[in-house]
């Protein structure tokens, strides 16, 4: 870990990648957790859509909307100044047409403060990031398994398994390329997909789920601190279990308070015994 953390920017990302130096990204969602990868060199953090199922507790990233997120981006913000800062533009919030996507994209630069938005899509979403980089708002693309889409792909499953799916998958990354997407995710898929694309890419691309050939990896915290039960991707690597020391702290506290234990004089305020037995004899001299 680094002693003196300065935020890499655009240019540097993109020189990353032609020196073939690897970075990271993780997801976070409020101010105590962004404080925590700031003091790392982690250089990138994701305020995800996936804060609607890890923080929010709904079964898809569809339900989150646009005011919530940028409150969230506006906490981690606050709390990394020394760290990228994306912030995933939800699901209906570029859809509906470029215009709304370029306004709401504002919305995240103006209102939160991010440097940059993602959004999800190759070909289809192609025309709107080339609108949001033209309006000055620098994108992260996303391809491979799209979570807000994810009902139209199957589920959560592996994509680009043969041949057609895995030139889609090329070409969806020309595409954002080509656009002015500066980064591409690339989740859920066979690890020489991925591995083609990052060859074929003058951008970075951003691994979960893609193999150890990406420009970068990305996982979102709550799953690598463990702290995420409801399922673990194939994908993840749990760096810590965090989840079984919270539940023990609070059962910890929880007894200790039953039994009387907890608070005892060390975790209690005090004056000195001419002042308690003031207080005392006027408390209770006035009942």
């Amino acid at each position: 870990m680094g002693q003196a953390k300065k935020k890499t920017t655009i240019p540097g990302f993109l020189d990353m990648k032609r020196k073939g130096k690897k970075f990271t990204m993780v997801t976070a969602y409020d101010y105590a957790l962004a404080t925590q990868v700031d003091k790392t060199d982690i250089e990138m953090i994701l305020v995800g859509d996936s804060a609607a199922m890890v923080m929010l507790g709904h079964k898809s990233t569809v339900p989150i909307d646009v005011d919530t997120l940028i409150i969230l981006a506006r906490a981690v913000v606050k709390g990394a100044p020394n760290t990228f800062i994306v912030g995933d533009m939800p699901f209906m919030s570029y859809e509906v047409s470029k215009e709304k996507a370029v306004e709401n994209a504002g919305r995240f630069m103006k209102e939160a403060e991010v440097d940059c938005v993602k959004l999800e899509g190759g070909v289809r979403v192609a025309d709107t990031v080339a609108a949001i980089v033209k309006a000055g708002i620098p994108v992260m693309g996303h391809i491979g398994l799209t979570p807000q889409s994810s009902s139209q792909l199957g589920g959560f499953r592996v994509q680009g398994k043969d041949l057609t799916a895995a030139q889609k998958l090329v070409d969806d990354a020309l595409a954002l390329e080509e656009a002015g997407a500066f980064c591409v995710v690339l989740e859920a898929m066979p690890n020489p997909v991925a591995r083609v694309i990052t060859e074929r890419l003058s951008i970075p691309t951003m691994g979960i789920g893609a193999g150890p050939d990406c420009d970068a990896q990305v996982l979102v915290m709550h799953d690598l601190l463990g702290l995420f039960d409801r399922f673990v991707p194939k994908f993840v690597k749990q760096y810590a279990q965090i989840g079984k020391d919270v539940v023990a702290a609070l059962a910890q506290y929880d007894g200790e308070v039953k039994a009387g234990v907890f608070p005892d004089e060390n975790y209690s305020y005090h004056v000195s015994e001419d002042v308690e037995r003031e207080i005392i004899a006027h408390l209770e001299g006035s009942k």
